[in-house]
């Protein structure tokens, strides 16, 4: 009796290069019994099995249930096809043509890798570039699709024997890995001192005096352990290294760098040093553990005689804590057995002050120069910038602070599908977005749009995100803002290509990137909270304080912070005492000489602003929160001057975080009077931070410890939040409120809300894909402007 056979054609979308998926469906193939072939294509994988009509069953079920740990399943198709009594299953070349796949960010290196590292009789002991199908460089090293080795920086690495072995072999754990390469066929490694390097690249092998591969290593880390600094190549750009724990090494790395006061993050070399100079909770450990290892920032513990020197996040309760996830970077720290060196480096981003991350060799050597004493390198190229990302942990969840290593450019799935359109987000911590029909891919973080390198770097890195993810925008999306650099190169590039440009006012997008992440389709509005340092408004003013009622097509503005004055626009964002003294002056409250706002002030700077301030001389109207954060910060005495954006916020957070939960409860609670603006029907309400700022400033006066302040302020935000919410909900019966904006990056403030809100029957969208910030604004651009309503 003959077996009925059948044959089907399945076809797979989703992350399905890159990650071993055709080995997967090879070796699943084999377990079944089956014939047929597959293929990577532009959209995704195709494969044809036949045999026993049960067993090809048992394969369409399982193919999209059983994939490798690295995909992303999104759908799984399959229909009858003829018998083609092939005998045997095969891997066929990759085909092109239209289409679309998900391509899978970088990858921490798996254990299995790991192992092999560390082994001295394995063929790759201390190869540092070992990786395999379940780990290693895919998002940056990726020229083009379909993904095969040909369309990735390694085309220039001819496999050698043993690796061609692997990777022909589908019992092998490399079987089809791209990146594959060992010490024989691979990538190598250089280590070039500062002085006469400007010329000699690691193109050219026998460059004399040039130290390479181990000994290339062995140096960096002698070098690190003296208290140098050096320049590491990672898989999305470069680094700059020091040892942590050594006081004028970072010192030393931060005068170069112009860095400030500005925290490091830091690479440790495992878990029991991380838990010694931090505290860890499950979350935390989950995320540093995880294939992502983005930076976590963890509440630091006191430091101890050679553990990482309080220099390294100066002021700050947290640091900022992430673990090898690549060859070399374990390899830097050192396996067992090595000469000690350091077991903490910081690693921060290879650059200059408002520049983007460096990715080319050449370019290395001049833009790092004066910044570091040697540079250890390699001849892999990066085809794609991709700096560290960064998370928080809030309430036992994720908070992503930046959005890049490791997740980008893995998709955030829409609600509404949207017009095939490039939104190119803010000017501040600059990501851009690319959408088509129910899928929207977030760039890298690529920065401050405030130099020319960055603007070159965010051209590229569209035109590339576009290029793979198969969108051909037919529409540009902006912020509101007229003198946003990104909004102004959307208005060229719209000239320039024919496509009209839509803007989308900033807090709206914000609201509307929160929505999206949580898969609302706008059919129903949501109050949001917006919070954060400035937003240009409908009104020509600098919004940050915002509660709207808002849907994707549009918003109302039913309340806010009472406006005051912006004294010098930039000027007042660099001094936080300027906004206090302004905020004071708004609230009638007199500049007292004891006022540590006041104090650092000279007569004359003093009776210069208060000209300013009564005349209105450059001085924009703002209802910002995160400008209110600043004053409070400047009043206590806890930052009057800040390098870095929200520095003064954020050491308004740390100053509360350090103070005992419950220390906050002595005495009245501040609170914010709220009114309508005006008399007019339907006006929104105004949140008078003046009966706080009163409260603020007698406590100063009386000497009541900052930190306690901070806490009792935090505590008023969330009072304000909850109050306003109330009021919405109360006029409108809307119980759904979404909390979006840098200023929710401070977990202090964030749970708060969250809790107070939850507890009076809200239901609380907070970002846990996306970042608060200007880092997912774009999202919200996209969703805003290129739905199609469908």
């Amino acid at each position: 009796m003959t077996t009925a056979r059948a044959r089907r054609h399945v076809t797979v979308r989703g992350v399905v290069q890159g990650v071993g998926f055709r080995p997967f469906v090879h070796a699943l193939a084999a377990e079944h019994g089956l014939t047929g072939w597959v293929a990577n294509d532009a959209g995704g994988v195709d494969t044809e099995v036949e045999g026993p009509v049960a067993a090809v069953e048992a394969f369409c079920e399982e193919i999209g249930t059983r994939a490798p740990p690295l995909a992303v399943v999104e759908s799984v198709e399959h229909h009858a096809v003829p018998l083609d009594h092939d005998t045997g299953f095969t891997i066929r070349p990759s085909g092109g043509g239209p289409g679309r796949t998900l391509v899978s960010p970088d990858t921490a290196t798996c254990d299995a890798c790991l192992s092999e590292l560390a082994d001295p009789g394995d063929r790759r002991h201390r190869h540092p570039f070992i990786t395999c199908t379940h780990c290693g460089p895919r998002f940056t090293i990726i020229t083009g699709l379909p993904y095969d080795r040909v369309t990735t920086t390694m085309a220039g690495f001819p496999l050698c024997p043993d690796c061609a072995r692997e990777y022909g072999d589908p019992a092998d754990r490399r079987f089809h890995a791209q990146p594959i390469a060992c010490p024989r066929c691979g990538p190598r490694l250089a280590l070039l001192h500062a002085p006469g390097t400007a010329h000699t690249l690691p193109g050219a092998p026998d460059a004399p005096g040039v130290a390479r591969d181990g000994e290339a290593l062995a140096e960096a880390r002698r070098m690190l352990a003296d208290g140098a600094v050096v320049a590491v190549k990672g898989i999305g750009g470069y680094h700059l290294a020091c040892d942590a724990s050594d006081r004028l090494a970072v010192r030393t790395l931060r005068k170069r760098k112009n860095r400030g006061s500005k925290p490091f993050a830091v690479l440790a070399d495992g878990m029991a040093t991380v838990e010694r100079v931090a505290h860890v909770g499950n979350a935390e450990r989950a995320l540093l553990l995880g294939p992502r290892k983005p930076i976590v920032l963890l509440r630091r513990r006191a430091p101890a005689p050679g553990d990482v020197t309080a220099d390294v996040a100066p002021g700050s309760p947290d640091l900022g804590v992430m673990l090898p996830y690549s060859p070399l970077h374990r390899l830097l720290l050192g396996l067992p057995g090595d000469p000690p060196g350091p077991r903490v480096l910081v690693l921060t981003s290879g650059n200059r002050a408002g520049e983007p991350i460096v990715t080319d060799d050449a370019d290395a050597l001049r833009r790092l120069e004066g910044l570091a004493d040697a540079w250890l390198l390699h001849d892999r190229p990066i085809h794609v910038p991709c700096d560290d990302s960064v998370v928080r942990v809030c309430d036992g969840a994720e908070l992503p602070v930046r959005r890049s290593r490791g997740y980008a450019p893995f998709p955030v799935a829409l609600p509404a599908p949207v017009v095939p359109a490039l939104a190119v987000g803010g000017d501040l911590k600059n990501t851009f977005c690319v959408g088509d029909d129910r899928y929207a891919w977030l760039s890298a973080h690529v920065g401050d749009m405030d130099d020319l390198a960055t603007l070159t770097a965010f051209e590229r890195a569209t035109a590339h995100l576009a290029d793979l993810t198969s969108v051909a925008p037919r529409l540009l999306v902006a912020d509101l803002h007229p003198g946003y650099r990104s909004a102004q190169w959307a208005v060229r590039a719209g000239h320039e290509r024919g496509l009209p440009v839509a803007r989308v006012q900033h807090h709206h997008a914000h609201i509307a990137s929160a929505m999206a992440e949580h898969g609302l389709d706008g059919s129903a509005p949501v109050i949001g909270v917006a919070f954060d340092g400035t937003g240009y408004g409908d009104d020509g003013t600098v919004w940050g304080g915002e509660v709207l009622l808002a849907d994707y097509d549009g918003y109302r503005r039913l309340a806010h912070l009472r406006r005051v004055p912006l004294p010098g626009g930039d000027a007042a964002v660099r001094n936080p005492y300027r906004m206090a003294l302004s905020h004071l002056w708004a609230a009638g409250l007199p500049w007292s000489p004891e006022l540590p706002s006041v104090r650092v002030t000279t007569p004359g700077e003093r009776a210069l602003l208060e000209r300013q301030l009564a005349r209105g001389f450059n001085c924009v109207p703002t209802s910002s929160m995160g400008r209110l954060f600043d004053a409070v910060s400047s009043l206590t005495g806890v930052c009057h001057r800040v390098a870095y954006e929200a520095q003064a916020a954020m050491e308004l957070e740390c100053a509360a975080l350090a103070e005992p939960g419950d220390a906050a409860g002595d005495g009245p609670a501040y609170r914010f009077a709220l009114r309508p603006e005006s008399d007019a029907p339907g006006a929104p309400l105004a949140a008078d931070a003046g009966p706080v700022l009163a409260a603020v400033a007698a406590e100063v006066l009386a000497g009541i410890p900052a930190g306690r302040i901070a806490r009792r302020f935090h505590e008023a935000v969330v009072a304000l939040v909850l109050d306003m919410c109330r009021a919405v909900r109360q006029r409108t019966g809307v119980g759904t409120v979404a909390l979006s904006g840098g200023v929710f990056c401070n977990t202090l403030l964030a749970s708060g809300c969250h809790g107070a809100l939850e507890r009076d029957g809200f239901a609380v969208l907070a970002h846990h894909k996306v970042p608060p910030n200007d880092g997912g604004l774009a999202l919200g651009q996209l969703i805003v402007a290129a739905r199609t309503g469908t």
